[in-house]
């Protein structure tokens, strides 16, 4: 199915709790959330991008550098720290209307164009036998829970790493959903979710200091190679 209008939601605060000033932070020579917008940007199946923002600064960079871009002024009541995602989603998706939404964010700077296109292609291939994708990053190593029970493995069959059945990581980098899945879920995973996979390099996410750190050598080292 190919869907006429699809629109990408980037949710940015401008307060960080963990990694001060994040969204607008320098990696790689610009800041954090440039990265991201100038991946969507580049997707020509995304009709309209969208930044939910409390951010001032983010709010002039992207009037300066992407005037195409969309930025809703997050209403009050909607800044807390504690405020969930599907709130600000229900918020957005009400002012835009769209018969897609990919909701991605700012601290995802290394998912790539073709890695959002991908996403879409494979989705609208699936849908409606698919209510919505998320993506997610394979693990196959030995997991345990609390209680020191495997989880994905048998101790007394030490099997090679590899040969593990895989089990997958909500990495955060891509959602896609429609307004009427997300209103009848309350949330943006549907029923049938497709679990579309991106490497664990690619999935790298900003959460703690250490993150940012990650993030800008792999972006300085991808830049680097992309000039030889």
């Amino acid at each position: 199915m190919k869907f006429e209008k699809v629109v990408a939601l980037v949710p940015m605060r401008h307060h960080s709790q963990r990694v001060p000033q994040k969204n607008f932070r320098d990696l790689a020579g610009k800041p954090l959330y440039m990265h991201i917008l100038s991946s969507l940007a580049k997707c020509k199946l995304i009709h309209a991008i969208v930044v939910d923002t409390d951010s001032p600064t983010i709010q002039e960079g992207i009037k300066e550098h992407y005037p195409q871009i969309t930025v809703l002024d997050r209403p009050q009541h909607l800044r807390a720290d504690d405020v969930p995602m599907n709130e600000i989603l229900f918020y957005d998706t009400e002012q835009i209307p769209a018969d897609l939404y990919l909701q991605t964010h700012s601290t995802n700077p290394l998912l790539l164009t073709e890695t959002i296109t991908q996403a879409i292609q494979d989705f609208s291939d699936v849908y409606p036998a698919y209510d919505s994708l998320f993506s997610v990053t394979r693990l196959q190593t030995r997991l345990w829970d609390e209680l020191a029970r495997p989880i994905n493995h048998n101790p007394a069959i030490l099997l090679q790493t590899q040969d593990l059945p895989p089990v997958y990581e909500e990495n955060s980098c891509l959602y896609l959903f429609t307004r009427e899945g997300l209103l009848r879920k309350r949330t943006r995973i549907g029923d049938r979710p497709y679990l579309f996979e991106i490497s664990a390099l690619e999935a790298q996410d900003i959460d703690e200091e250490q993150d940012f750190l990650i993030a800008d050598l792999l972006m300085k080292y991808r830049m680097r190679n992309e000039l030889l």
